[in-house]
């Protein structure tokens, strides 16, 4: 049968047409998930970039959505949260970096086609002091680099972004339409049909006279007594990590002129536990003074003054120490006990913590720590009237925020026999130099012969 060059083409681009469609229909069959919707807050008014994304996602095909991979581009994460639209937290894990590139696996309580959830991020070190160096009177300038878009692995349909500064004076930014800013708060978008992985930088420079303060090493010791005392000390080394002090610091200037020194750090406050006692606030030349202690009724308020401003470049250590009752920390069952606390204290607001903080505790024998931070090899320390010495659980954790204030839990077992170790220890010493006291009383180192002995 004769078939014509024509009736071959349209039988040849049939074949096509219907490869492309089954093909097509395999993919609408699969499905993907598909971000409908993104709305961002960026929070610049400190030292920290605090983000919020409201993420709306569906999959193309109607299929549930069991899990979401996040990823984040800021090189600097010290903290994530993840809540669903009922304001309850979900689960999620990080995975392995891939070529620097942060992600986390989302992991929904109730699978969905459809998926609303607010993730927020907090990261220390994404906004620069610029110029690096200001004089006294100068004011601090900072520039902030991130992506203008959502870094999402799935295209995005709409998104927008909020910024808030702590200053009006913006002194650019970067334009891309629609865009629109209104004293210190810059709104970019929407904008629409952002590809997967797409980037394209967002840069805003700004004035922000926060004090930029980093905690480099924080050393919390708590020492537990189960006389019904814990000792909390912290030695804290801080630097003003803000543009560095250009020139020589002037006294006269900066007691005279209100506006001098904007970004120095003159005081913070300090919270500590509503029943804290003994407070003591020094550094190595001794006794610092100049602090205000005021009693709220859920905590204590410690406004600390350093014996300096601190500028730009400068550092400051000192150590605070407190005491509080161990019968609103500690619980017993028998021999058993159960310490629980804070892994750190809120030290001044928006604060930020470069290394590790270290956590020693003292009691004896201990069972068990289950806290998802690092742990340090046990050591052993000999206290006041100590014979055995006591072991010490040391823990571990780096770039820490104040949204890392939260509770550990300590388990450890202790047998209420050794508290009378202490007590016989002193009586015993007492005893011996009584003893010791009466046989020398008794005894005669004299030379000569008595009278009445002949």
């Amino acid at each position: 049968m004769y078939v014509s060059k024509f009736e071959a083409r349209m039988a040849t681009n049939f074949v096509i047409y219907l490869a492309l469609g089954a093909l097509l229909c395999l993919a609408t069959a699969n499905g993907e998930i598909v971000n409908t919707n993104v709305e961002r807050t960026l929070d610049l008014t400190s030292q920290l970039v605090k983000t919020t994304t409201k993420i709306s996602a569906e999959d193309s095909a109607g299929k549930p959505i069991v899990e979401y991979v996040f990823f984040t581009s800021e090189p600097s994460l010290a903290y994530i949260a993840v809540k669903d639209a009922s304001d309850k937290s979900v689960p999620f894990k990080r995975n392995e970096p891939v070529k620097g590139e942060q992600s986390f696996t989302l992991t929904f309580p109730r699978a969905a086609a459809k998926q609303t959830f607010v993730v927020e991020t907090v990261a220390s070190k994404g906004i620069r002091p610029h110029p690096e160096e200001i004089r006294q009177n100068d004011k601090q300038f900072v520039r902030y680099t991130g992506n203008l878009h959502l870094y999402s692995k799935y295209k995005t349909t709409s998104q927008k972004t909020n910024v808030k500064l702590s200053s009006s004076n913006i002194l650019s930014h970067t334009q891309v339409k629609p865009f629109s800013v209104s004293s210190n708060k810059i709104t970019l978008g929407p904008y629409e049909n952002a590809e997967a992985f797409s980037q394209e930088p967002l840069v805003i420079h700004y004035e922000n006279s926060a004090p930029f303060v980093t905690v480099n090493s924080l050393e919390r010791t708590l020492e537990i007594s189960h006389w019904g005392n814990i000792a909390v000390q912290e030695s804290i080394q801080m630097t003003h990590t803000g543009a560095k002090l250009k020139g020589s610091f002037s006294r006269y200037d900066f007691q005279k002129e209100g506006r001098s020194g904007l970004a120095a750090l003159k005081s913070y406050k300090t919270y500590l536990p509503a029943s804290a006692s003994g407070v003591y606030y020094r550094d190595t030349n001794g006794n610092i003074s100049t602090s205000n202690m005021n009693a709220v009724r859920d905590f204590i308020e410690l406004e600390l003054r350093p014996r300096f401003p601190l500028f730009g470049g400068w550092k400051t250590q000192y150590t605070l120490g407190y005491n509080v009752p161990s019968y609103e920390y500690m619980f017993n069952d028998g021999n058993k006990y159960q310490l629980k606390m804070h892994l750190i204290d809120h030290i001044y607001d928006n604060m930020a913590i470069d290394e590790r903080p270290s956590r020693s505790f003292c009691p004896r024998d201990p069972l068990s720590t289950p806290y998802s931070i690092s742990r340090l090899p046990n050591e052993l320390v000999h206290t006041y009237l100590d014979t055995i010495g006591r072991p010490v659980v040391s823990f571990s954790k780096s770039n820490l925020v104040e949204s890392h204030i939260s509770d550990f839990t300590l388990h450890y077992s202790f047998s209420k026999t050794s508290m009378l170790q202490e007590p016989l220890l002193v009586s015993g010493f007492i005893y011996i130099i009584f003893l010791f006291t009466i046989v020398f009383l008794r005894l005669d180192f004299s030379i000569t012969s008595h009278a009445h002995k002949e």
